[in-house]
């Protein structure tokens, strides 16, 4: 079978992210001497790879964040912020009881930072997650 063919037949079965990594994987393959079951275990392991990503990019998308935030650019140093708890926060432990955040603070205190940093950390780790200020 030609390689066009197999690329046509990948995206007749959405298999996009097969279908990006093809050619890297299978000439990488060629060149050291790897078996079938190698091959298509790479490329497997690059659809798999690609619909995580994919996931994560819906999620986020979902989760109706104004801004790009990360917790690691939040400064806790010098502010009355528990850092600690934000990091507990991030993991996403209190979803498992079923429970809400709510921060409370004066203009200027990060508390929108932190909503977002922790909304877009539980987001990686495969949960759901959505942003509401006040006004929502």
């Amino acid at each position: 079978m030609e390689r066009h063919e197999i690329l046509d037949l990948m995206s007749q079965l959405q298999l996009s992210g097969m279908r990006a990594a093809y050619d890297e994987i299978v000439s990488a393959g060629v060149k050291r001497s790897q078996g079938v079951e190698r091959v298509i275990a790479a490329l497997l392991q690059a659809e798999i790879a690609a619909k995580h990503a994919r996931s994560i990019n819906y999620q986020m998308a979902l989760a109706k964040l104004p801004l790009a935030k990360e917790l690691a650019d939040l400064d806790v140093h010098d502010s009355p912020i528990n850092g600690e708890l934000v990091g507990q926060l991030a993991t996403g432990a209190f979803l498992d009881t079923q429970r809400n955040i709510v921060l409370i603070g004066g203009t200027g205190t990060g508390k929108s930072h932190i909503a977002i940093g922790i909304a877009r950390s539980c987001i990686r780790t495969g949960r759901k997650a959505r942003f509401f200020n006040v006004v929502d």
